[in-house]
């Protein structure tokens, strides 16, 4: 821990020089991430010395290079860099920017065809993607003009049911309103069956004479009107026998008598329901 704290300490004197190191906390924690700064800063400042001896070992390489094809040059040729004309100079530095922003290994025509190749491998695979990057667009804005419509349709619909939802809670208020008035009214109602009955309890109505008995009552009435049809057709036909006067005297009476008696229970039903009837509508009025 103390060989830590040393180079921590020697590290932080190295990169402030003659200004104070700040102070910060000692602890384990801190020396322990201070000494991995260091370390890293170490390692880095020696890759940092590595790049740059081979960069100055390349340049000298190239410098020797350079020095070399100049004198190639001017004993095979008789050319240096000094008797160039100003087109010439030109055109070497042209080509020269022109190798360099290729990234040729050298001015040949073979790196300058490679390079030129290469570059345009990468243009086409540019305009490619720029292809499927247009489609995909084009793909995009119909996505987008679609959802656009159907915004504007989701908001009219959002809007005709908002429009709805007032009418309906209109119609609602009215109809609970209506409610109201219908138990209101059905209660008053109810109030006066009750003393509708009460009244009908306290006159002593019998039963016999309610609406419903006399329905009742005038329902059998026809029906033994219609039962007496087939008896007063049987007494005809008895009425039209000659043979036998005495026998057939003898049921006609029989006929008759039970006529007479039919006639007799029909008249006092009528009467009652003659009695009856006019007895109610007075109640009814009243």
């Amino acid at each position: 821990m103390c060989e830590k704290t040393i180079k921590v300490t020697q590290w932080l004197s190295n990169i402030f020089g003659d200004q104070p190191i700040p102070h910060y906390e000692v602890n384990t924690r801190t020396t322990e991430i201070l000494y991995q700064l260091a370390e890293c800063n170490e390692a880095r400042c020696r890759d940092v010395v590595l790049l740059t001896e081979d960069l100055e070992q390349k340049a000298a390489e190239y410098g020797t290079e350079g020095s070399y094809l100049e004198e190639l040059l001017l004993e095979g040729v008789g050319l240096s860099s000094s008797s160039l004309s100003k087109t010439a100079s030109s055109y070497l530095n042209a080509l020269e920017g022109s190798a360099m922003s290729l990234n040729t290994k050298d001015t040949s025509l073979a790196s300058f065809v490679a390079a030129m190749n290469d570059l345009t491998a990468e243009i086409l695979a540019t305009e490619k993607k720029n292809q499927e990057m247009d489609h995909e667009l084009t793909i995009l804005r119909k996505k987008l003009t679609s959802a656009l419509v159907l915004r504007k349709s989701l908001q009219e619909d959002l809007s005709k049911t908002e429009e709805n939802q007032v009418v309906e809670k209109a119609r609602a208020e009215n109809r609970l309103q209506n409610m109201d008035f219908f138990k209101a009214k059905s209660e008053d109602l109810k109030f006066r069956i009750k003393a509708a009955e009460n009244q009908l309890s306290a006159s002593r109505m019998e039963p016999s004479l309610s609406h419903q008995a006399l329905l009742d009552l005038s329902e059998k009435l026809a029906k033994l009107k219609q039962e007496t049809i087939p008896m007063k057709k049987k007494l005809e036909s008895f009425l039209d026998l000659t043979p036998n006067p005495s026998l057939a005297q003898v049921k006609i009476e029989e006929a008759k008598r039970e006529l007479a008696a039919i006639d007799a229970e029909l008249t006092m039903k009528v009467d009652m329901m003659e009695i009856a009837v006019p007895d109610q509508h007075a109640r009814h009025v009243i």
